[in-house]
């Protein structure tokens, strides 16, 4: 399987340093590692190297991984525009896996809630009675008694 040239690898002498010492030295994440040998070995500038750029399976077998891992590696390292760092790394996500149930809105007015003054018969607000009156309430979400805790924990406030 030969390395197709429509996606080179070509490194400045600087990134070759970076990649070097990150293999080398230090804890670094494994798969930034291996992502760092593999480009390594696919780098065209490479001085030291005699003759052409080794074919996939040859730089698998290099850097201990799958053919497959190979490609990806460089087709990641052309669409990032030959961006090292962002090749190597993981990607952020841009949203979270699930979203927020409690806003700042909804936090708003929860401490609302939990300042006024309690219900008749009752001497302060409790975690479960602040649960029961959220579920009343149309424009809160159900929160559950420890999710409205640990708001009002990280509030502050003197609810006596």
């Amino acid at each position: 399987m030969a390395r197709t040239k429509t996606r080179p690898v070509a490194l400045s002498p600087a990134e070759r340093t970076v990649l070097t010492r990150l293999v080398r030295t230090g804890s670094h994440p494994a798969q930034q590692v291996r992502r760092a040998r593999i480009l390594l070995e696919l780098d065209e500038n490479d001085p030291g190297r005699d003759g052409p750029v080794p074919l996939q399976q040859t730089v698998a077998e290099r850097a201990g991984v799958h053919v497959d891992t190979v490609g990806k590696t460089s087709k990641a390292y052309a669409e990032r525009g030959g961006d090292v760092t962002a090749t190597i790394s993981r990607k952020k996500r841009l949203t979270p896996p699930v979203e927020p149930t409690v806003t700042g809105e909804v936090e708003a007015r929860l401490i609302a809630l939990a300042c006024s003054t309690p219900p008749e018969g009752q001497a302060r607000w409790s975690l479960r009675l602040l649960e029961r009156h959220v579920a009343l309430v149309d424009d809160i979400p159900n929160l559950d008694h420890s999710t409205i805790g640990r708001v009002l924990k990280k509030t502050n406030s003197a609810r006596t």
